[in-house]
């Protein structure tokens, strides 16, 4: 009986566990490790905002590739103001002062990076160099953007430039070989003519946006040509430790910011140019002559201290003496901040009669700003200025002092030279200058040789100012002669 009665308790429990088991899911076990994880809820990204100069690079690279997918870059709309006198003066004083220091930039680079005897071998292949930035030149520049009257197209101006720039590498790659370089130095050199050259036929496109009243975007264009350079040159050398591969990196960026910004932006922003006429060449290879004779010479004259000093003594003077010129450098830069932008505006005033006594005292006035910077840079060099080259180059310049000082003197007479030249360019005269510069330059070849092989580097210095002293001299004499013939041509009785 008891036994029963269990067994039916038990069958009753079964029962009702049979019946929660129909009424319930069934679940199957799934290992934990093949769960996938949860994924998070996705919030909205905000849109990737670029800064400016990268909106203007797109906005420029666009408008580039339109221009050249529609066949034309001379036929576009321009889209920049001109007239902008203030901006002028910015872009210009901006790009004029990288361009110029660009020099002493790489020198110090060089100098830390590649030794005072390697600065050396860079500083004497960039006077090379300059000197066929100025037969690329070709002394146009000046006469260019006096041309208010556009005598000759810009076709024109830009064949006449190209034909220079050729025959310039041309002279430089035979300069090398004349000297017998080894193919480091023949390296070096490459690299930095092209670069120079590339400037000198860079700039009549610049000077093209100076005829057009838009001399900002020339300054523009050679403030980036110039960042772009010192950037690659010191990225490369600090990399490879190598002046030949720095110097070819530096050509390459020359050439990348002439084809992308300086040729494209004259064209874009200024008128088509007529045709070329190869009789307007031929006529600015003549009327240019003058003009290239006279630059091209003052800049032999500056330079051939360098030239002895290469033939006689170690190539660490080459370094002593860019650095010593730099202070003189930037006073010759000042000096043309002042007056470039208005060599236009000169030439204007020149062609009327009645503001004759407003141009000789503009010329007075010029002068004397470049007497008072030559006094200012004088100070700041005995001052900080010493110390501070000091610090940079790596060298003990304190022993250089009284040579700092004259080529102090040396800048400022140099300005002067540069300014007098260029206001006799807008006379039209630049053929009464010939004589003299060819007096300077005897000069120029008669006491270096004397004094850098009795002094060394203080012999070279001062041979330079005395040659710089003499030049002006002449000038001055000239002008005066020039002013006179031309007050008694338009009243004889005068």
């Amino acid at each position: 009986m008891a036994l029963s009665l269990l067994d039916r308790l038990r069958a009753r429990r079964a029962a009702r566990a049979a019946a929660r088991a129909v009424g319930k899911p069934q679940y199957r076990t799934v290992p934990a490790s093949s769960v996938p994880p949860a994924t998070p809820a996705r919030t909205p990204s905000r849109p990737h905002r670029t800064g400016p100069i990268a909106r203007l690079v797109n906005r420029w690279w666009n408008r580039l590739l339109q221009s050249v997918y529609e066949g034309s870059l001379s036929e576009q709309e321009a889209q920049y103001e001109e007239g902008s006198t203030t901006r002028d003066y910015l872009w210009n004083t901006i790009g004029t002062s990288v361009w110029g220091f660009t020099f002493p930039l790489l020198t110090v680079v060089a100098t830390q990076l590649a030794g005072v005897e390697g600065a050396g071998m860079f500083s004497m292949a960039f006077v090379v160099g300059t000197l066929l930035m100025i037969a690329s030149n070709y002394g146009i520049r000046n006469y260019q953007v006096s041309d208010i009257e556009e005598a000759n197209s810009f076709s024109s101006y830009q064949i006449n430039r190209w034909l220079t720039g050729i025959v310039a590498l041309a002279v430089g790659a035979l300069y090398c070989a004349l000297r017998d370089y080894d193919a480091s130095m023949t390296t070096i050199c490459a690299g930095v003519f092209v670069y120079k050259v590339l400037d000198g036929v860079a700039d009549v496109y610049e000077g093209r946006l100076q005829q057009a009243d838009k001399l900002y975007l020339a300054g523009i264009s050679q403030a980036l040509r110039s960042v772009a350079i010192v950037a690659a040159f010191s990225v490369l050398l600090f990399v490879t430790r190598s002046l030949e591969v720095a110097s070819v990196g530096m050509a390459i960026a020359a050439a990348a910011t002439f084809v992308l910004v300086t040729v494209p932006l004259a064209l874009l922003e200024t008128e088509k140019s007529r045709p070329a006429s190869m009789k307007e060449v031929a006529r600015l290879f003549t009327q240019g002559f003058p003009l290239f004779c006279a630059l091209f010479m003052f800049n032999l004259i500056e330079s051939m201290p360098k030239f002895v000093m290469e033939g006689s003594i170690a190539y660490e003077n080459q370094l002593y003496f860019n650095a010593l010129y730099f202070p003189a450098q930037g006073i010759l830069l000042a000096t043309g901040f002042i007056y470039k932008p208005q060599l236009v505006r000169l030439a204007s005033i020149w062609s009327n009669p009645r503001k004759r006594r407003r141009f000789d005292l503009i010329i007075g006035a010029v002068v004397g700003v470049v007497v008072i910077i030559s006094i200012v840079c004088g100070i700041f060099l005995g001052s900080i200025g010493i110390p501070l080259m000091s610090f940079m180059y790596g060298v003990d310049f304190e022993q250089f002092r009284p040579l700092a000082y004259c080529m102090v003197a040396a800048g400022g007479v140099t300005a002067i030279i540069d300014f007098l030249y260029a206001i006799i360019t807008v006379l039209r005269r630049q053929s009464d200058v010939i004589r003299l510069y060819l007096i300077a330059f005897a000069a120029s070849v008669a006491l270096p040789l004397a004094l850098v092989n009795l002094f060394g580097l203080a012999g070279a210095v001062a041979s330079y100012l005395a040659v710089m002293a003499l030049l002006l001299c002449l000038l001055v004499w000239q002008y005066a002669q020039i002013r006179k013939e031309i007050t008694r041509r338009a009243d004889p009785f005068a």
